[in-house]
């Protein structure tokens, strides 16, 4: 079961980083990507998440690039195991004419990003990016963990966390599916909103 679901998660996607936000008197400077929070407007309700920008910085400015690109608005989760995580971010699947055989295949671009490993183990609520064979080829395609799977530590770069909306993640999961985990019936990412989480201080 483990190679089975750790297949699963691979595939080849890929993705340029966004410029750097300008900000000030025309001096360039670094979105704050370390206090960013993501909420994913699914058909089933918000999935919000915090990141580990410490832990897997490139990861992170990939995906929030690309949340603020509108990359992932129309995506949905193509492939969901129950008992183990759902999977998304793939542009084949917000396209109508592209063969849902294709889905899980698609990226943006030919750039990858390098593998950032971490300690951070692969617990329920755990955000992950999906990649192929090669440790060096995650692009777009992410998976949320449902259930504890540290079969997976140290094999994927994990990069943030679900802090709200789990339980939206868990009806996903539970969705029908058919051949290749696909789900009957889609949930799409409507928008990712972006957000500077407050303040504790």
């Amino acid at each position: 079961m483990k190679t089975r679901t750790a297949v699963a998660l691979m595939l080849a996607c890929a993705l340029p980083l966004a410029a750097q936000a300008a900000k000030g008197k025309g001096k360039k400077v670094a979105p704050d990507y370390a206090n960013t929070i993501a909420t994913l407007q699914t058909d089933l309700g918000d999935i919000q998440i915090k990141f580990f920008y410490d832990k897997a910085p490139k990861h992170v400015e990939n995906f929030i690039d690309l949340s603020k690109s509108g990359f992932y608005d129309g995506t949905f989760f193509h492939r969901v195991i129950p008992g183990f995580m759902i999977q998304g971010g793939d542009p084949n699947t917000k396209k109508p004419e592209t063969p849902s055989s294709q889905y899980g295949t698609g990226g943006n671009g030919s750039n990858r990003i390098k593998a950032e490993f971490n300690d951070t183990p692969h617990k329920r609520g755990i955000v992950s990016m999906a990649r192929s064979s090669d440790p060096n080829s995650a692009s777009s395609q992410f998976f949320i963990v449902v259930k504890d799977s540290n079969f997976l530590d140290g094999q994927y770069s994990a990069f943030g966390e679900v802090i709200s909306g789990m339980d939206v993640a868990d009806k996903i999961a539970a969705a029908p599916r058919g051949a290749n985990d696909r789900p009957n019936t889609p949930v799409h990412i409507k928008k990712i909103m972006l957000s500077q989480a407050k303040s504790t201080s």
